[in-house]
């Protein structure tokens, strides 16, 4: 039952976001675009953002088979496949390339210095080298971060500690792998020390991996599981979320489709408003616009959403403050 609008962004600089366009300006005649899609995940994991990409994109103007035909390449989430994927992609020389989260942005970023890029979501992409700047990113890409600054995401912790506030212990599920990782970390270990709480990082690379991490967590009596926004975790959303329930560890999100697949509660940026956002870039790089030119634009309507079946099953009472806040109550 949601309660407040999905999503807004706070730069309004050269850009200005208030509603994406209804109507697209008249294309050339006969003109047909070809628009690069790649992602970590399987085509039935990225249904849900596919769709939202596409609808901003018919939105605009662009009916596939009309005037735009897409390249999709999925890793079906083994980020290995990415460089081939990649490359692949290139060679077919898109008009614009569309990415998924950081380690697919770096590889599109290796792979091509001249496609425009749109990052559909990233975290920081200052600090892991993708741009120069949030105002100005030069080069070749362009599109939305899903945080202004990773501090944020210590509002994850806060949250779970208002649910579990005799918690001791939290488990930081972490894939060291993409860039920029090291400083969610980093920051990650600062918001717990912050809130006096001890903090176990379980690194995990593959999804074969889960299963141990998880009994790693027990065995170190974690109260809770904080599971941080990545493209390993997040495709492997239902794992993850059956994993916390067999292990009955309360978990905290940063993305609501956990909490949409049986997770406890969420704290983030809509992700599908970011993939449909991405259109409105695609459609000014198409009308001529340099990707380096247009600012990239930063979350800061934060969406928390709560999954009371869950908390009822793990033995828990949401304050009510806390429901009162939430966006979404998932009875």
């Amino acid at each position: 039952m949601s309660r407040h609008a999905a999503f807004a962004v706070s730069l309004v600089l050269a850009t200005g976001w208030t509603a994406l366009p209804g109507t697209a300006v008249a294309q050339l005649p006969g003109k047909v675009y070809r628009i690069g899609y790649i992602v970590v995940a399987s085509p039935e994991e990225q249904t849900h953002l596919t769709k939202a990409f596409e609808d901003g994109m018919r939105d605009a103007g662009y009916e596939e088979g009309r005037n735009v035909v897409y390249e999709r390449r999925f890793a079906h989430g083994d980020p290995g496949r990415l460089p081939e994927l990649a490359a692949d992609l290139v060679k077919r020389a898109p008009d614009v390339i569309v990415t998924g989260a950081n380690p697919v942005i770096g590889v599109v970023k290796q792979a091509t210095s001249t496609i425009p890029v749109v990052m559909g979501i990233s975290r920081d992409p200052v600090g892991a080298g993708f741009i120069a700047s949030h105002a100005r990113p030069g080069g070749n890409i362009t599109g939305l971060a899903a945080d202004p600054a990773p501090e944020v995401l210590g509002k994850d912790l806060e949250v779970f500690r208002e649910v579990l506030p005799r918690a001791q212990r939290v488990a930081l599920l972490w894939n060291p792998v993409p860039p920029s990782a090291d400083t969610y970390r980093r920051v990650a270990q600062n918001a717990a020390g912050r809130l006096g709480l001890a903090m176990q990082v379980v690194e995990i690379r593959t999804r074969d991996e889960l299963d141990a991490a998880f009994e790693a967590m027990v065995r170190e009596r974690a109260d809770g599981v904080w599971v941080l926004p990545d493209p390993l975790t997040f495709t492997a959303r239902s794992q993850v979320v059956a994993l916390a329930a067999k292990h009955r560890l309360p978990a905290v999100y940063w993305q609501r489709e956990y909490v949409d697949s049986g997770g406890l509660i969420s704290y983030g940026a809509n992700v599908a408003d970011h993939f449909r956002r991405a259109a409105w870039y695609v459609d000014r790089i198409l009308k001529g616009a340099k990707p380096g030119d247009l600012p990239v634009e930063q979350a800061a309507k934060f969406e928390l959403v709560i999954n009371l079946k869950t908390a009822r099953a793990l033995g828990l009472t949401v304050p009510p403050s806390l429901l009162l806040r939430a966006d979404d109550v998932i009875q």
